[in-house]
């Protein structure tokens, strides 16, 4: 089976803590990379995604950070720096080398300790953490704090994590992708149209929704049609994410990779890129191998759906949160 870590070019580290259920992974690449991004929810929080936009002085990107933590979580990218400073990678400016870290972030401040976040050290911990070797996935790294399923608040809800898919596409070229899971509605399974994870069902109370494990999130907000506000766990999602590949393009095409592996993310959670989502989504080109765009943009979809599965069926219960083993 093909991996992630077949991908040579790159390094991925994860750092948490698991008491404060939270954390941050770092994808480094460190010979830089042509970068892209895709932001289509409507709450982010990311850091340099300006810079890596067409039509801008700097092209590469030298590492990509997801985090927990909020907006608080994107001082983790400041260690990530730190790391690859000491290391002189980064833009060469003379006094110094910069190195660029397109950073986004998601909402994991109501599980655990809210009051620790992905800091500069955890960002370090999570680059010296960085190999080349199997991908670590599940409640780990910028997993450590995803749920799924809050439209009915987080005691509904489903533990989630991060995840990896990888597939060769032929002569060498590789498209993998890595996501972490924070969505306010289901996961569905795109090969069955069924919820894999999402808003568990009330079976008590003034409301009933559901008769099965899930209540479908989309039943759930046609009960709240018409209502002014919905739950403040409503405002705690984000799914955050990289699609990689080894094939050669440029800044206008990893813009237009990123938007079509966004369509894995489509497919696969319901419903995406809300107002209370920051849903984005990094590419980014790391070798030199020869490929038409269209081709690795159609194996991108795939793998980022692919790579939102093991992102739940990987999970484990944390914070006194359910992950999908725990409830099937």
């Amino acid at each position: 089976m093909t991996k992630i870590s077949d991908i040579k070019e790159i390094k991925i580290g994860h750092a948490q803590d698991f008491e404060a259920v939270t954390g941050c992974t770092v994808i480094l690449c460190e010979k830089g990379a042509v970068a892209g991004v895709a932001q289509s929810g409507g709450g982010p929080g990311t850091r340099e995604t300006d810079a890596i936009r067409p039509g801008h002085f700097v092209e590469n990107a030298h590492a990509i950070l997801l985090a927990g933590g909020s907006a608080f979580g994107l001082a983790a990218a400041d260690g990530v720096m730190r790391y690859l400073e000491e290391k002189k990678i980064g833009v060469n400016v003379g006094v110094t080398h910069v190195p660029i870290v397109p950073s986004a972030i998601l909402f994991d401040l109501a599980i655990g300790d809210g009051m620790v976040r992905p800091d500069a050290a955890m960002g370090y911990e999570a680059c010296v953490n960085a190999n080349s070797d199997d991908f670590v996935a599940g409640s780990v790294g910028a997993g450590t704090g995803c749920s799924v399923g809050k439209p009915l608040g987080m005691g509904q809800a489903v533990k989630t994590g991060i995840g990896s898919a990888c597939i060769e596409i032929g002569k060498g070229v590789f498209v993998g992708a890595v996501m972490a899971v924070n969505a306010f509605g289901d996961v569905i399974d795109p090969n069955n149209g069924e919820i894999l994870a999402g808003t568990r069902s009330l079976n008590a109370g003034p409301v009933k929704i559901g008769e099965g494990l899930f209540a479908d999130t989309r039943t759930v907000m046609k009960s709240l049609l018409g209502k002014t506000a919905v739950g403040f766990a409503s405002r705690q999602n984000t799914v955050i994410g990289c699609v990689i590949t080894n094939a050669a393009f440029g800044s206008d095409e990893m813009d237009r990779l990123a938007h079509m592996g966004h369509n894995g993310l489509v497919r696969s959670v319901r419903p995406a890129n809300t107002m209370f989502d920051g849903d984005t989504l990094f590419a980014l080109s790391v070798g030199n191998k020869k490929a038409n765009l269209n081709i690795v943009g159609t194996f991108a979809e795939q793998v980022v759906q692919e790579a939102i599965l093991d992102a739940v069926r990987s999970a484990t219960s944390l914070g006194g949160m359910p992950a999908i083993g725990d409830l099937n």
